[in-house]
């Protein structure tokens, strides 16, 4: 079987020392893999865009050497595929509507926890509902290929929307389909994400699509234990200084570069990544303090 990764950032803002380091570490595994590795941008929701950062992304992964196979994709080009399969969830009834707000379920139970009322009372009108997937006595494992065995149980988090009251299709939703679509085997990607992959695996259980391998690196976090975000003020990515900030993701990631690397190019950087990737030395841990200044 052909190695599919990929890398898919969200242009809320533009690419940090983090989202380097996810780039470089699904990149790396790709290639130590003899696989492909796409680029997709995740632009789902267009009130937190960023103007111009999807246009940039492509110029800064190119500056860096990250050279992707086919062409990018835009999930905000992919609607008709998520709506079809949305029809799918309702029409098996893994899905239903609710038109309930926040404040609404808080006020229920006391809790953020869906109480499944729309379920049970299904609403009048389907214009500004949300549809959820039922959850009920599901509980998902799986073994992280970083952070080792995972168990959750779905129920206990409650029914989670894949399409949202103001008309939005959920993440949740487009990267299962997606990565479906575009043959994924292989996802390595930051341990922020690593409570959603149940409800992604169960998604692609309900939907009969294979499930891929996951590996969750550390995140990088600032002095405050903050993961490094546009919400947190991290600095883009500057151009200036490839090699020393592709040696620091390389360190990052436990994998023990010599420091003459330091006098190396960018290409001959990338090229020892490669030969001597190994997925195993990353440290089991969801986060890791970084310099600001990166």
């Amino acid at each position: 079987m052909t190695y599919i990764g990929r890398f898919a950032p969200s242009p809320t803002g533009p690419l940090h020392f983090g989202s380097l380091i996810a780039a470089f570490a699904s990149f790396l595994d790709a290639r130590a893999n003899d696989g492909k590795w796409l680029l997709r941008i995740e632009d789902l929701d267009p009130p937190r865009e960023q103007t111009g950062a999807k246009e940039q992304f492509p110029k800064i992964l190119d500056a860096f050497g990250l050279y992707w196979d086919e062409e990018i994709s835009f999930q905000s080009q992919r609607h008709n595929y998520y709506q079809d399969v949305l029809d799918t969830l309702l029409s098996e009834h893994y899905a239903y509507r609710c038109d309930c707000s926040r404040k609404e379920i808080l006020a229920r139970s006391n809790s953020t926890v869906y109480d499944r009322h729309c379920l049970l009372n299904p609403p009048n009108s389907d214009a500004q509902c949300a549809i959820r997937i039922k959850c009920k006595n599901i509980s998902i494992s799986f073994n992280d290929q970083i952070q080792g065995p995972y168990l959750s149980s779905l129920s206990q988090s409650g029914d989670f929307v894949v399409y949202r009251r103001d008309n939005l299709y959920a993440y949740l939703l487009a990267v299962v389909v997606d990565d479906y679509l575009q043959g994924v085997t292989h996802v390595v990607r930051g341990s922020d994400l690593l409570n959603e992959t149940p409800r992604q695996i169960h998604l692609q259980q309900l939907l009969d699509y294979p499930t891929p391998a996951y590996a969750h690196i550390p995140v990088a976090s600032n002095t405050q234990g903050q993961k490094l975000s546009k919400q947190t003020f991290a600095p883009a990515l500057k151009l200036d200084n490839l090699v020393p900030s592709l040696f620091n993701v390389l360190v990052f990631l436990d994998q023990q570069p010599p420091s003459e690397l330091l006098d190396a190019s960018r290409d001959e950087i990338i090229r020892w990544g490669i030969e001597n990737w190994d997925l195993e030395k990353i440290s089991q841990t969801l986060a890791k303090p970084v310099d600001r200044s990166e």
